[in-house]
């Protein structure tokens, strides 16, 4: 068993993308079909949809690459980690690459991205980067 389910999921994905898989699959939780709905909303991922084996659920997730058959998502990582959580307000979200990239938050609101979270005005745990 794992002790962070996100970094094993955000893991999953860079692994795929440098194995050049068209898909990967994740054990499913709310939080996560969250994460992967940000990224399909944000274009770094084609598509995503919940599976049912058996009694467990998983998450498909389908990969996006360049037309050269680059990934799109050059990096993705693991801000808030279980031994050391990272909270910011929304005044001290900060920019990924300087507004190149995303950041994931889980918010009293719901997770969102960084962008969104500073509209609202609510800051939260800032759970990775992507770009």
């Amino acid at each position: 068993m794992f002790s962070d389910p996100i970094a094993d999921m955000l893991t999953r994905i860079r692994n795929a993308y440098s194995a050049r898989h068209p898909k990967v699959d994740v054990p499913a939780s709310k939080l996560k079909m969250e994460i992967a709905r940000i990224l399909r909303e944000e274009g770094y991922i084609l598509n995503f949809k919940v599976a049912e084996e058996g009694n467990k659920q998983t998450i498909k997730i389908y990969l996006k690459y360049t037309p050269t058959n680059l990934p799109v998502i050059s990096r993705i990582n693991r801000v808030s980690k279980p031994g050391c959580r990272v909270f910011v307000g929304n005044q001290e979200i900060p920019s990924v690459l300087g507004g190149m990239g995303i950041n994931i938050l889980t918010t009293p609101r719901g997770v969102m991205t960084g962008k969104q979270a500073r509209t609202e005005k609510v800051g939260g745990e800032l759970l990775c980067e992507v770009w």
